[in-house]
């Protein structure tokens, strides 16, 4: 606990890496291993009708990698509520997060709810204990992924090489950069953020309409958290055919035409 007064008190500001436009405010928020470059397709179908501002998560890209964090849900959006608050935004604002950032998100809007008007996720790895799951498939799903997640962590050099070698074939230059500099807030963030996360009792909370946008063939997407966020009523999904994870050209225009549709009413 005492660490995380620490945060509340003091949370470090990040980069913002753009602010671009003019018109209604949406910010931007990108995933692990990653940066701002993530929507390098998607703010230039936007910024003729929107201010467009994209952050750094903590950790990553120009952001700090502060000494002692543990890249919790709750320090990562310690850290966007600072720097949010640092622009000093009059009005409330869209706010969309691809991945990790997605969840970020939620976890933001779960306790900001006079900050925004709309929360858009995109590429969202929603996960719950597999324990919970009645189905025996989604049950064996979500197991392999915290399987999987395990096994990064625990073998650095092999996820570091797997990483450039990705990076290397990537449709996106530089949008995977999984280093020994950030590899201390990629593992953290994968175990205390994504692993450990609470999003669909987050989105729950948020009192905003939510639009979730997702890749028909997204390896990263949970079957079984996708049917528990679909049942919430405050939420609108949209599958996106023949996309997979990245924010590539066809995602970035599904989720561009999500953010000029009116928001859907809430009950």
């Amino acid at each position: 606990m005492a660490g995380w007064r620490w945060w509340r008190r003091d949370a470090p500001l990040l980069s913002v890496t753009a602010d671009t436009g003019s018109g209604p405010v949406v910010v931007m928020i990108h995933g692990i291993a990653s940066s701002s470059v993530t929507f390098v397709h998607l703010v230039p179908l936007l910024e003729a009708d929107h201010r467009v501002i994209t952050i750094d998560i903590l950790g990553f890209g120009a952001s700090p990698s502060p000494e002692g964090a543990t890249y919790t849900l709750d320090e990562h959006a310690a850290a966007l509520d600072r720097t949010i608050r640092s622009l000093g935004l009059r009005a409330p604002f869209t706010l969309v997060g691809h991945s990790l950032g997605s969840l970020i998100a939620a976890r933001y809007a779960s306790t900001h709810r006079r900050a925004l008007n709309r929360l858009v996720l995109v590429s969202s790895p929603i996960y719950l204990p597999p324990a919970v799951l009645g189905d025996p498939l989604d049950r064996a799903s979500m197991g392999a992924y915290f399987t999987v997640y395990e096994f990064l962590r625990s073998n650095p050099v092999f996820t570091q090489r797997t990483a450039a070698a990705l990076a290397a074939v990537a449709p996106i230059k530089n949008v995977l950069e999984l280093t020994e500099k950030n590899w201390q807030p990629f593992m953290l963030s994968l175990q205390n953020a994504i692993e450990s996360q609470t999003t669909l009792a987050d989105l729950a909370r948020v009192a905003v309409p939510v639009d979730l946008v997702y890749g028909a063939l997204d390896p990263f997407l949970a079957p079984g958290g996708l049917t528990i966020v679909q049942q919430l009523r405050h939420v609108r999904t949209h599958r996106v055919p023949g996309v997979a994870h990245l924010v590539r050209p066809k995602l970035a225009q599904a989720v561009a035409r999500v953010l000029r549709e009116p928001p859907a009413a809430l009950d």
